[in-house]
């Protein structure tokens, strides 16, 4: 399974939540193949298969395009399956975050086990810990966030196809924001 978020080195996620999330904020925030994989066979999970995800995701969006059979103009076409690329890239960019969230929130648990602070009056015989629970959770998240970044991966691939174009997040022309910011300021003088 080759894919392009094989083999990278991830850098410090520092991504502001409140710009649209691309497609390479997702790959930075999801686990990739390698890591996919560590984490399933230390935990003994099944990896999702991202190369089907990938070409499932993008054959339906191209199914999408045909089922309009030219009632959408160009223009159209381009904004609809921008909407829809871009729910995708939020859902894995999400996904992303959250396991994010959970492998920071296992390793606090980890050490506090570790520090003998897991729980007050120890585990009971066959139960797991909390720490270990922890564990569990982000390495299910990982599978999640994972498939959710081959999902986006085959509407970006399907994007491109369809309109010949790189899928960009979108985002409202500079003018638009700056009339926003005056009509907001001109409406403000008006209070007492």
């Amino acid at each position: 399974m080759n894919h392009m978020a094989s083999k990278r080195s991830k850098p410090p996620i520092t991504h502001d939540r409140r710009k649209a999330p691309t497609f390479e904020m997702a790959v930075q925030l999801c686990p990739h193949q390698g890591l996919a994989a560590n984490i399933a066979a230390a935990f003994g999970l099944f990896v999702p298969e991202y190369d089907a995800i990938r070409a499932e995701h993008a054959s339906a969006l191209k199914r999408m395009a045909e089922a309009f059979d030219g009632a959408l103009n160009d223009k159209a076409t381009v904004m609809h399956f921008q909407r829809i690329v871009g729910a995708l890239i939020g859902s894995a960019a999400g996904a992303g975050r959250f396991y994010s969230d959970k492998v920071s929130e296992a390793r606090a648990a980890t050490a506090r086990a570790a520090d003998g602070g897991d729980d007050e009056h120890g585990t009971p015989i066959g139960l797991e810990s909390k720490a270990e629970r922890a564990r569990e959770f982000a390495a299910d998240m990982a599978m999640q966030a994972y498939a959710l970044l081959a999902a986006a991966h085959g509407a970006v691939d399907a994007f491109k196809d369809l309109t010949g174009d790189d899928w960009k997040a979108y985002e409202a022309p500079a003018e638009t924001r700056v009339q926003k910011k005056a009509a907001s300021a001109q409406i403000g003088a008006f209070a007492d």
